[in-house]
């Protein structure tokens, strides 16, 4: 079948030694630190919850890429999410818990950018706040590391700082549910693929940024995350 116009180009990130990680779609869960959670005002008590950004929000954003993130338009309340990100290599339904893992390719730091006052205007409106989390250019990622040469993803330190103040700054093993947890879930819900990115929540500590802020983070044995914000589209 012929295409109509050009077909866009597929989204990737970049993996650690090289080569790259084609991006299918990616799948991010809230409300997954209890700290966080009620730092927001929520229940700790509740289960999170999943959401998506589109794959082309992806931002090569190692620490020598150099990446510049626009101030995206529309808020004036941009707020920063550090992350761990696990990429799916073997996908399916209704994966158990104990053979989770062994679906991922690698994992890596990633940042879930947020417009905050339009998250918070959507919830209060009981509206959908798809434009609050999946604008573009809002998932900065550093390269991923294969599974055989990450260091873990159920502990380790994961951390986030402006300029170089610390903001964000807690273990992996605070979080609600564990990776396993997540992806055994998901695959209930939907059926994950090759080339599935999930961000598994943030830890407390989220914060503002404005145009000119250095931000700076990663997980403890994974290559560092660090971009700088831009000025305003």
């Amino acid at each position: 079948m012929s295409l109509v116009i050009d077909a866009p180009s597929a989204p990737s990130v970049p993996v650690a030694g090289g080569g790259r990680f084609p991006l299918r779609r990616i799948i991010c869960v809230g409300q997954n630190y209890a700290a966080h959670v009620r730092e927001m005002g929520s229940d700790d008590r509740q289960p999170p919850f999943f959401f998506a950004k589109p794959a082309d929000a992806a931002v090569a954003a190692g620490a020598e890429d150099g990446a510049t993130i626009p101030y995206p338009p529309g808020t004036a309340n941009l707020h920063h999410e550090i992350e761990l990100a696990v990429a799916v290599g073997t996908g399916g339904r209704d994966i158990a818990r104990e053979a989770a893992l062994g679906h991922l390719w690698g994992a890596g730091a990633a940042v879930d950018l947020t417009r905050r006052d339009l998250q918070a205007a959507a919830k209060e409106a009981g509206k959908p706040w798809d434009m609050a989390k999946g604008f573009d250019a809002s998932a900065p990622v550093a390269p991923l590391l294969p599974m055989a040469d990450a260091p873990g993803i159920e502990t380790g330190r994961i951390w986030l700082s402006v300029n170089g103040e610390t903001r964000q700054d807690a273990d992996l093993s605070e979080m609600i549910w564990p990776v396993r947890d997540i992806v055994a879930e998901l695959s209930r819900l939907i059926a994950l693929a090759p080339g599935d990115l999930i961000l598994t929540g943030t830890p407390a500590g989220v914060g503002a940024l404005k145009p000119g802020d250095r931000v700076d983070g990663g997980i403890a044995g994974y290559p560092d995350l660090s971009f700088t914000v831009g000025d305003s589209l």
